[in-house]
């Protein structure tokens, strides 16, 4: 995961694709879909009409770069990326407003047609950079529709494809998946042969079925009861990083900055995840790593969090484009913990408790409990994300094919962060408040966590694992 500064582009001539403007008609007039939206995308494009209400755009896209080699063919890149959307209902489907009701609507497939325009040359990658970077943040806005683009940069020899995708349609481990299968794709269609046409589950149904299940419970359920006390517990806020980031409380919402790098090669991260994988693996450690240093920097006796997980509970949601994650409350009393295998035993029972509540939607609880938590910032909570990446199809040829995930990073007073296990070892991302407390902090936070992944790597019990 990274940002788009930082993904390699390169000159060349700038190709965009649309919906064509047909199609965008044939969807304004759709009738109503009965299907609702899912809860974190009500939440999500809920919180992006709220902040713009208070005067602050902040785009929320996530996105895919990928590189084909050799000379490209446009008509075939074409014909793949609508094969590919047309894969994937949700991307023909989005919300108008009813008075205060978020309604759905969805488009039939035959009515999707890609509009292609030559945008023409780019001779800096800066301004090229910045052009895609402002195109994206209209394109793939959370308030319009549609809300996504496709776009590449064709050179002598090699394109560089960019696909940008507001957050309610796709989540990290959706874009991931995208560069092998447009690949695949691509290359059917130059040779013209056929490729499988099994229909991929619809997220649409997904947030159907799972709206259905959150709207059954009430305030009285215990996975309301066990929300309102860890709230209790954060002071009546969802948690936020436990570390100074210099904040001003009564400030505007801050410009983000960005860090990411490798934190250590595959040899250390696979060491670390011997070491770890009788409490449950290399999540369980950085979580318990985590814990051990917002101890030390910021004093905390207890660790809190919300801790993501995904939502594909079945393998029919595998293949599935969408936002398939939800958060558990996790408590870690890290004072207790006299060593780190101490503090892995302790995430290892929080987890098991908890895992379970993150199938119940965070927004759905959120509603019951009543609270105001009308967000004044594009982030209810802090994350700390992991995700082991190693058997999405066609990681292993991401460096060759300068493959990346990418995050927008504009504002938020919260710290969002992704460690990613690669095959090249464990990689670091977060945005965070841009202060000079928050970036010593996060640099130090970083830093830290590197030492005792280190350490725990090169230890003489991990070394006999």
């Amino acid at each position: 995961m990274t940002d788009i500064q930082r993904c390699e582009i390169r000159p060349g001539r700038l190709v965009e694709w649309t919906l064509h403007r047909t199609t965008v008609e044939a969807a304004m007039s759709s009738p109503d879909d009965s299907r609702p939206p899912a809860y974190v995308q009500e939440s999500h494009v809920r919180t992006a009409r709220s902040v713009r209400q208070d005067g602050l755009f902040v785009p929320t896209w996530l996105g895919t770069a990928f590189d084909i080699p050799g000379e490209v063919d446009l008509d075939a890149l074409q014909d793949a990326l609508r094969a590919w959307t047309l894969r994937h209902e949700t991307l023909r489907s989005g919300f108008r407003w009813i008075g205060d009701d978020m309604r759905r609507f969805t488009l039939d497939a035959d009515a999707v047609v890609l509009h292609r325009e030559d945008v023409g040359d780019f001779l800096d990658a800066a301004t090229l950079t910045q052009h895609l970077q402002d195109r994206f943040d209209v394109a793939a806005d959370a308030l319009t529709w549609p809300n996504f683009i496709f776009a590449a940069v064709v050179r002598d020899g090699g394109t560089s494809v960019y696909m940008a995708f507001d957050h309610s349609n796709v989540d990290s481990y959706s874009i991931q998946r995208i560069p092998a299968e447009v690949h695949e794709l691509y290359a059917a269609g130059r040779e013209r042969r056929a490729v499988d046409r099994t229909p991929v589950a619809s997220y649409v149904d997904f947030c159907a079925t799972e709206r259905t299940n959150a709207d059954q419970i009430d305030d009285t359920h215990a996975i309301v009861a066990r929300w309102r006390e860890f709230i209790a517990q954060c002071d009546g806020k969802l948690p936020n990083f436990p570390v100074d980031l210099g904040l001003d409380p009564g400030g505007k919402v801050p410009t983000q900055k960005f860090m990411h790098e490798m934190l250590v090669d595959d040899a250390d991260a696979a060491a670390f995840e011997a070491y770890c994988r009788p409490y449950g693996g290399s999540f369980v450690g950085v979580l318990a790593a985590i814990g051990l240093i917002v101890r030390e920097i910021g004093g905390q006796q207890v660790y809190r969090t919300v801790v993501p997980f995904h939502t594909r509970a079945k393998s029919q949601w595998s293949d599935s484009v969408g936002w398939y994650v939800g958060g558990a409350p996790i408590e870690i009393p890290v004072a207790q913990a006299s060593d780190f295998d101490s503090a892995l035993g302790m995430v290892r029972a929080a987890l098991r408790k908890n895992r379970p509540l993150s199938r119940m939607p965070i927004a759905r609880v959120l509603r019951l409990l009543g609270s105001d938590f009308r967000p004044t910032s594009p982030d209810l909570y802090s994350i700390v994300s992991f995700v082991d990446a190693r058997d999405i199809p066609g990681s292993e040829r991401w460096q060759d094919l300068k493959a990346y995930g990418l995050i927008r990073v504009s504002y938020g007073d919260q710290v969002c962060a992704w460690v990613t296990r690669l095959h090249e070892g464990l990689q670091f991302a977060s945005r965070y408040p841009d202060t000079d407390v928050a970036y010593q902090n996060m640099r130090l936070f970083v830093e830290r966590l590197r030492e005792l992944i280190v350490s725990v790597a090169r230890s003489d019990v991990a070394m006999r694992a």
